[in-house]
């Protein structure tokens, strides 16, 4: 390639990093005001939230139908078809987490309408912890930092272990009061989108790694979810 195909090329590649990198941006600022409006009991925030999702969207499908242009044109190999391949990934991984926030922005005004129970600011502190992840990653991913994401990677299980100490405890709320259970299955609703949340950071920490070095993380990933093998009986009342 001459010198002039080889800056043009090198130019749509740091473009498409930044296009990721602003999708990235706005999946953040979106979480973020879901989970604050859920601790704040704020539900203009949370409309917000919602409408946000549009804008994630059209980025994610921007973002694809540059990288295939990429590909079909310009052939990338080694570093440059990892780079282009995550764009693809991550963008994907991004929109998922849009969706995520939405919902929770969605179940935020839903419960904004009942009386708050101690269990929300125990979410809000969850979802804190999850977009702290989505930021170091987002992070890892500006700095081509693949030791940066295989902290956030190395980090997944927390996520995990919080979700299941607050399902157990929502679970309590509604064996032991039973006119709480429409609010709690809200609650469970929002504690599970955020953590898949976290598992979507997780997944984009496999690809920066895997775009960094060129070789997938090798061990298996760590989780601490237990609650699909949770037994729950249901007294019945006298």
């Amino acid at each position: 390639m001459t010198e002039h195909t080889v800056k043009a090329f090198s130019e749509q590649l740091e473009s498409l990093s930044a296009a990721v990198a602003q999708m990235g941006g706005l999946a953040e600022a979106q979480l973020a005001d879901a989970i604050e409006a859920i601790g704040r009991r704020d539900t203009a925030l949370a409309e917000s939230a919602v409408g946000g999702d549009r804008r994630i969207d059209a980025l994610q499908a921007e973002i694809e139908d540059r990288s295939l242009k990429l590909l079909a044109l310009r052939q990338p190999m080694a570093v440059d078809l990892r780079e282009t391949l995550a764009a693809i990934k991550i963008a994907s991984e991004l929109e998922r987490i849009g969706d995520l926030a939405k919902n929770i922005a969605k179940r935020a005004i839903v419960l904004n309408r009942e009386q708050p129970i101690r269990l929300t600011q125990s979410l809000a502190r969850m979802g804190r912890q999850a977009l702290s992840q989505l930021k170091l990653v987002l992070d890892a991913y500006s700095d081509r930092d693949a030791e940066g994401a295989e902290a956030v990677w190395a980090h997944d299980g927390e996520i995990d272990e919080t979700y299941n100490s607050l399902f157990r405890e929502l679970l309590t709320y509604m064996m032991e009061d039973p006119r709480t259970i429409g609010m709690c299955t809200h609650l469970l609703f929002v504690a599970k989108n955020i953590e898949r949340t976290g598992d979507h950071a997780t997944n984009i920490a496999e690809v920066v790694y895997h775009m960094v070095r060129g070789e997938p993380l090798g061990a298996e990933r760590p989780k601490a979810d237990v609650t699909s093998e949770t037994n729950v009986k249901f007294e019945k009342p006298e």
